[in-house]
């Protein structure tokens, strides 16, 4: 009875984040906002207003762990630290560490000759841990501009993404990896 409670607090927490993301995905589409700088030349189409730091990093945004290609699409896959995204959101102590290991895996795709972003793409991703003897496989959602899944990464050390994808009747795939501190 307990996981159950844990696992809908997590399903409504993460919905509220989810949701606190995509009010801004729509402030910013609707006031135009500005150019993203620091994506190889990738138009990400409803990132426009968005704020945006040096190295790769935006609390907001996420860690971004990869940018190239996916089958016919340009793409970018970035990492949401939902643990300091709830600190920085400002609930209590205790619901934050309840997420303490959890990310939250964006995969952007997008058109690389109109920069648009790929409509309702689904897909699988395999994480194998740092043991590399375990690994788990997250099912991708829709979420406006990106797909996404709640991953767990709870210990230090490299793991590794292997995604494969789906829009529009076109395929693709790609590994790649993230070293967590």
């Amino acid at each position: 009875m307990r996981t159950i409670g844990k696992a809908v607090l997590t399903a409504v927490c993460g919905s509220a984040l989810l949701l606190m993301a995509l009010q801004g995905v729509a402030a910013a589409a609707e006031q135009g906002g500005m150019k993203m700088e620091g994506h190889g030349g990738m138009k990400m189409e409803g990132h426009e207003g968005m704020p945006a730091k040096s190295g790769g990093h935006n609390m907001d945004m996420g860690e971004k762990i990869f940018s190239g290609k996916v089958g016919p699409w340009a793409a970018e896959a970035r990492l949401v630290d939902m643990k300091a995204q709830m600190e920085k959101s400002g609930v209590s102590p205790q619901t934050s560490a309840r997420f303490a290991g959890q990310r939250h895996l964006m995969l952007f795709l997008t058109d690389p000759a109109t920069g648009k972003a790929a409509a309702g793409v689904t897909g699988k991703v395999v994480v194998t841990g740092p043991d590399k003897a375990s690994s788990s496989k997250v099912t991708l959602v829709a979420m406006g501009v990106h797909a996404g899944a709640d991953v767990g990464m709870p210990t230090p050390g490299k793991y590794t993404f292997k995604a494969d994808v789906e829009s529009g009747g076109k395929k693709g795939s790609a590994t790649f990896s993230y070293t967590l501190k």
